[in-house]
């Protein structure tokens, strides 16, 4: 059974910083791209951040660019994102994803609520 499993999430004021961790089980983790998305209330979901399997090799959102960091970490199988200097537009469910090489899997876990504000 595929899980994805966020955590990490909460209420920060802007300038801090949170990280968020997504525990992943049920699947060949080195076959897939990992990915971390969010969605704001009244707005589409946007690809925040992606990671390869393979190379390290790793993109962002040019609204998180210099601000957020991808991660994972094979022998746990687990995902993080290191997320620094947080502003209020930060605000969103963010949700772990799995993408698998071939395209052809794509999983999704529930989301974390990551809440910007004084």
């Amino acid at each position: 059974q595929v899980q994805l499993v966020e955590s990490g999430g909460g209420l920060v004021q802007p300038g801090g910083s949170l990280r968020l961790s997504c525990a992943a089980s049920g699947f060949t983790f080195d076959n897939y791209y990992m990915r971390w998305f969010r969605q704001a209330p009244g707005k589409e979901r946007e690809l925040v951040a992606v990671i390869a399997s393979i190379g390290g090799f790793t993109n962002y959102a040019d609204s998180v660019k210099g601000r957020f960091t991808i991660s994972r970490d094979t022998a746990t199988k687990m995902v993080y994102l290191q997320m620094n200097n947080l502003k209020p537009e930060d605000t969103a469910v963010y949700y772990c994803n799995a993408l698998s090489i071939s395209r052809q899997y794509d999983y999704w876990g529930q989301g974390t609520q990551v809440t910007v504000a004084s």
